[in-house]
């Protein structure tokens, strides 16, 4: 299982938000970059970023942060903002290695099937960000009313092969991950699953390997002294 550690960016500074609200964002560093080479340093070869600022309104505006720290060497997986095959034309020219299609795929499913066809299945994940059983969009901050694994079954049709799933409830709060829900949705779909919530220990992250995923989100558990990113790595790969 890969481990990603997180990085979100809100106003060019690194974030954290509980349950995806953004009136509780708190910086939990003071630079992108340094925070990239720390998870190098750990062994990491991915970073999931996610531009928070673009998620919630459209328009992206870390750009810059994105391509300091693609530059870093590690692969970055990027999420918010894109909306067209345009935008991901832009991003892959910052160096993002694989880009995630979230509010848009809900808007054009269709966009989904474009980008995989025009890009490949390797450089493109769905977001499938839910709360109470829907898809959230904007930011998290509206509810779309599609059922989460009929959406999901969508997505697995349209061609995407990696998703990445976030249970908003447990998102920031430490509190273990969404365990039920992940195997409800192995069992949806064949996709390659990562999982993004509710992760607080090396346990955690060692439970969710032994489940098959192929990559779990690591955020603020790292930024709290929780998880020992090393650590998890080493162990997740013997797995």
């Amino acid at each position: 299982m890969i481990v990603f550690p997180a990085i979100d960016l809100k106003d060019g500074r690194v974030v954290r938000l509980v349950k995806g609200a953004f009136d509780t964002a708190s910086q939990v560093a003071d630079d992108a970059v340094a925070t990239a080479r720390a998870f190098a340093a750990a062994g990491a070869e991915w970073v999931h970023m996610v531009d928070l600022d673009g998620a919630r309104s459209g328009a992206r505006q870390n750009g810059g942060i994105v391509a300091a720290v693609a530059a870093t060497g590690l692969s970055v997986q990027l999420g918010g903002g894109i909306r067209s095959l345009e935008d991901l034309e832009a991003v892959f020219a910052l160096g993002v290695r694989r880009a995630v299609i979230g509010s848009a795929a809900v808007a054009d499913p269709e966009l989904v099937r474009r980008a995989v066809e025009r890009f490949g299945p390797e450089r493109i994940a769905v977001g499938l960000d839910v709360r109470d059983g829907s898809v959230r969009t904007a930011g998290w901050e509206a509810d779309s009313g599609r059922d989460w694994l009929d959406f999901a079954r969508q997505m697995e049709a349209m061609g995407a092969a990696t998703l990445i799933f976030t249970d908003i409830d447990t998102d920031g709060t430490l509190s273990g991950p969404p365990f039920p829900k992940l195997a409800a949705l192995q069992n949806a779909v064949g996709c390659r699953l990562i999982a993004s919530g509710g992760v607080a220990s090396n346990a955690d992250l060692k439970k969710l390997a032994e489940t098959g995923l192929y990559g779990a989100i690591v955020g603020k558990a790292w930024y709290a002294g929780k998880v020992d990113l090393a650590a998890a790595i080493r162990e997740v790969n013997t797995l």
